[in-house]
């Protein structure tokens, strides 16, 4: 890539701020065989910033179910490994954003993630999704900061002016390496369309699935799919002049998570939203699980090797 401060680039590349991801572990904590304080030893263990945690990885150990004194104790573990600690939450509703808000000052976390999940013409949800921002905003001043993923359905620039609108100073946007490709974007156009405000980064690759008119995608080992992630990950990192402006590239290796296509090549301007769930990755047939629990730590720590070697390419 042309007009780069190469000697930037391998500072923030030497300093870039890694964080454990709970999904990488996804199967592992739906079957109760990791909880959130085991990601602390592993982030600890590993030498990462901190650890992002949904509310429910871990099912009944989940965040959401501890009690407060629960919270407190992993509070101090993170605090005794100088983490940091991000709260993800798969909605935008009143309810859900005051859980998360909840967890996360009980917690110590420093920063909230959340994505929209509505049915209904394009027009109407981007007026819901206001609306919760809306609520939103009495919380700007808390400590918190807030992030909004682009998460499948939305394109780029309806989340720019979800943000740009909502008056908030400490609300921006999270990239997702592979999300936007659901609404039929690639991410190196959605990366620039949105750059002046995201600050956070989810890390994954993806193979990119032709579905109709549009376009599906399947995660898969960081380094084997159809995504650009030197170019991707070099472009995230001279975010900012004077510093970087990413603070946060959560790893997600999400092996077969598969999400299909939202948004089409035909549609017009106030297209139909489908309703859709909350995350997941398919679980195993019950002779495999084992191996795939197994599978599912080693790729989780060949992400982080792969995205670190790739790190000392830069510098």
């Amino acid at each position: 890539m042309k007009n780069i401060d190469h000697s930037l680039l391998a500072e923030r590349a030497r300093n870039i701020p890694l964080y454990l991801h709970a999904y990488a572990f996804h199967l592992n904590m739906r079957y109760e065989r990791l909880i959130p304080s085991d990601l602390l030893d592993i982030a600890h263990q590993q030498s990462l910033r901190g650890v992002k945690i949904h509310v429910e990885d871990g099912e009944s150990q989940s965040l959401q179910k501890l009690s407060l004194g629960e919270l407190t104790k992993f509070k101090l573990k993170a605090q005794e490994y100088d983490l940091d600690i991000h709260i993800e939450t798969s909605a935008s509703d009143k309810a859900t954003l005051d859980e998360a808000i909840r967890i996360a000052k009980a917690t110590g976390a420093s920063s909230i993630r959340f994505y929209p999940r509505y049915e209904g013409h394009l027009y109407d949800v981007m007026a819901k999704i206001s609306g919760d921002l809306d609520y939103l905003r009495q919380y700007d001043n808390c400590g918190l900061s807030f992030t909004i993923e682009q998460h499948e359905d939305l394109k780029s620039h309806e989340l720019v002016t979800l943000v740009k609108n909502s008056g908030m100073k400490n609300l921006s946007i999270l990239f997702d390496f592979a999300n936007m490709i659901n609404a039929n974007e690639l991410p190196l156009s959605a990366l620039d369309a949105m750059a002046p405000y995201i600050t956070q980064v989810h890390v994954k690759d993806a193979k990119i699935i032709r579905e109709g008119s549009g376009y599906a995608h399947e995660a898969c080992r960081t380094g084997h799919g159809d995504l650009p992630i030197k170019e991707l990950l070099v472009k995230l990192l001279m975010l900012g002049q004077k510093r970087q402006q990413i603070t946060a590239f959560g790893l997600e290796e999400e092996v077969d998570y598969y999400a299909p296509a939202f948004r089409f090549d035909e549609e017009d301007g106030n297209p139909w939203i489908p309703w859709r769930d909350a995350s997941l990755t398919p679980l195993p047939d019950a002779e495999y699980l084992e191996e795939r629990l197994k599978l599912e730590k080693k790729h989780a720590l060949d992400q982080i090797t792969y995205i670190r070697n790739l790190c000392e390419e830069l510098t």
